[in-house]
């Protein structure tokens, strides 16, 4: 049960953050839109991994022909990594903001200077 939880819960967050991501003018809601998307995406791979009654894949004083079921442990690496990337990336765009915010003293896409709409 828990686990349809989490995917039910990763749905969410991901159809949140690409409608947000679609329909949000402001760059400060796009940016948050983006780490909703990619919480989404952290929380599908955590439960990929996810392994019931299982023990985490660090040294244990187990006998070595007994069977122990371990969680997996390639998920979890990538999603600390994808952590640390998503965090620079979030300080870049947040960034990019701050310097369009200074320059066209607006955060709206739709009024920014050099931006030509076609209808």
């Amino acid at each position: 049960m828990s686990a349809i939880l989490l995917y039910i819960t990763f749905v969410l967050l991901f159809t949140t953050g690409i409608i947000a991501l679609l329909f949000k003018r402001n760059l400060i809601k796009i940016v948050l839109a983006f780490n909703i998307l990619d919480s989404g995406i952290n929380l599908f791979f955590i439960s990929l991994g996810y392994r019931e009654n299982a023990t985490a894949p660090i040294f244990t004083l187990a006998p070595l022909d007994s069977v122990i079921t371990m969680v997996l442990p390639t998920p979890q690496a990538l999603i600390l990594t994808n952590i640390v990337i998503g965090f620079a990336t979030t300080a870049l765009m947040l960034g990019v903001a701050v310097l369009t915010y200074r320059n066209n003293n607006t955060l709206d896409t739709r009024k920014l200077r050099g931006v030509e709409e076609y209808d």
